[in-house]
């Protein structure tokens, strides 16, 4: 083989050590590349001593157990515990250190959302409250939350997830982290940022699948009724492992276990799909993201609906509103059929929906996100004939009122208001009247125009109709 990617080239070596370190890259993968498996001893890190130090010192201030100090004596061959030369290079097992606790924050809910600790009362999420290891943490019908974690990573849970924030830690001196999230139903939509210690370790835990990674965009739904799991990759790559049994399956590993091979890994713009009982699954593409129409919209109209292209391939369409870029702050998620999606009434202000197709295996696409515009203007008309004359009155009214507001109104013999009888522009008031119009059908409409905040907008009253029969 030649070439850059040869296995002799520095990129492709590189390249085989990163996965191989993140531990996702498949075994036989591996051993294909390097022509054999090599046994992993024990994992130590380094530490170099300081005037003053003693193995008493040391053992205190890193070890979970400050009586191992007499391990680290056998490994470095130490004689005089009380008297280190400084800079001396300790080796540390890593398996020994200290693990702190550390937390998860809310940032964002809406709607029902709670969390639990041990057998203690259920309580409401609140923006702000630091979760900590072994809390539950539950979305009900309607109900979002996004957690943070200390290195700015995101957990974004939308209605129906249930997990549990099995391991949150931090090893003394290495600083390296582990973090299991164990998915019990529902999904996660997970933002990590990338790791920057080599032990660090991120999984995702359903009762099928270990999803595992070192930074990347990555979603993980678990259906309990069916017992499958899917995996769908945003950005980077995630390791993918069929989930241990019993209890193990909830323990954390021991701190300085290497990062196994994963069985399957799945990169950017691919998703798996892990039946319960089944093989993990094998990657696929995922759906492109559809194109919103008309995304310079205003949303004026009572319910906010989107239309989009549909997508060869879609089943159907998720569409999600938050209140930020990132959809952290979720506030709407629902599925649909076919690509239109009326999400009902919102408050004025600016929003974001991400838009996403659905495959034939309910494996969710790559998402687009677009920002709009809400803000509800109602524009009531009526007409009729104006008592004892041949005179025709058209009225109306906008319940948005603007320092500048004006009217247009079109009269027309055709449905397309083509060629129109009246366009009178400029209208201040709610009201024109037509003198002596012969029988047959009209159409006709109000347009309202309002410039506000520098802005210009306009809304439009759907066309009518009506007959005269003098």
């Amino acid at each position: 083989m030649s070439g850059p990617f040869a296995f002799g080239s520095p990129v492709l070596s590189g390249t085989l050590a990163c996965l191989l370190a993140f531990g996702l890259l498949p075994a036989a993968q591996a051993a294909g590349a390097h022509g054999h498996e090599r046994a992993q001893p024990a994992q130590t890190t380094i530490y170099v001593t300081h005037a003053g130090d003693s193995l008493y010192d040391i053992a205190q201030r890193y070890l979970r157990d400050p009586a191992d100090w007499t391990q680290l004596a056998r490994l470095n061959h130490v004689s005089a515990p009380r008297r280190l030369k400084p800079g001396t290079a300790l080796r540390v097992p890593v398996a020994l250190l200290r693990q702190d606790g550390l937390s998860a924050r809310v940032i964002a809910t809406s709607g029902p959302a709670s969390h639990t600790f041990g057998g203690g009362a259920q309580l409401p999420l609140i923006v702000g409250a630091n979760l900590v290891e072994g809390e539950h943490v539950q979305t009900g019908e309607n109900g979002f939350a996004t957690l943070e974690l200390a290195d700015g990573s995101h957990l974004v849970m939308p209605p129906g997830t249930a997990l549990d924030l099995a391991t949150l830690r931090k090893s003394a001196l290495t600083g390296s982290t582990d973090r299991i999230v164990n998915l019990q139903r529902g999904e996660v939509n997970t933002e990590v940022t990338h790791a920057t210690k080599k032990d660090d370790r991120f999984q995702i835990r359903s009762p099928s699948v270990v999803a595992g990674v070192r930074g990347t965009s990555f979603r993980v739904n678990y259906d309990g009724d069916k017992g499958s799991t899917a995996v769908e990759v945003i950005e980077g790559a995630v390791g993918v492992d069929a989930a241990p049994h019993g209890q193990a399956s909830s323990v954390a590993p021991a701190p300085g276990t290497p990062l196994a091979a994963s069985t399957q890994l799945v990169a950017a713009r691919h998703g798996s799909l892990t039946l319960a009982g089944g093989a993990v699954g094998t990657p696929v593409a995922l759906l492109d993201a559809p194109d919103l129409r008309n995304p310079a919209k205003i949303q004026d109209d009572a319910a906010v609906a989107f239309d989009l292209a549909p997508v060869t391939g879609a089943s159907g369409y998720r569409v999600q509103i938050g209140r930020d870029a990132g959809l952290l702050d979720l506030i709407r998620d629902m599925r649909v059929d076919n690509p239109h999606a009326d999400v009902g009434a919102l408050d004025d202000g600016t929003y974001f929906v991400r838009l996403s197709a659905i495959d034939a295996n309910g494996l969710e696409g790559m998402p687009a996100t677009y920002a709009f515009e809400r803000r509800r203007v109602a524009l009531g008309v009526s007409a009729g004939r104006v008592e004892g004359t041949r005179n025709y009155a058209f009225r109306w009214f906008v319940d948005r009122q603007s320092g500048d507001t004006r009217f247009r109104f079109v009269l027309s013999a055709s449905q397309d208001l083509g060629t129109p009888l009246v366009d009178r522009t400029d209208i201040k008031d709610g009201e024109a009247v037509v003198h002596d119009l012969p029988k047959g059908v009209y159409y006709w409409t109000v347009i309202a125009e309002q410039f506000e905040g520098g802005r210009y907008y306009q809304k439009a009253s759907p066309v009518q109709s009506f007959r005269l029969d003098w």
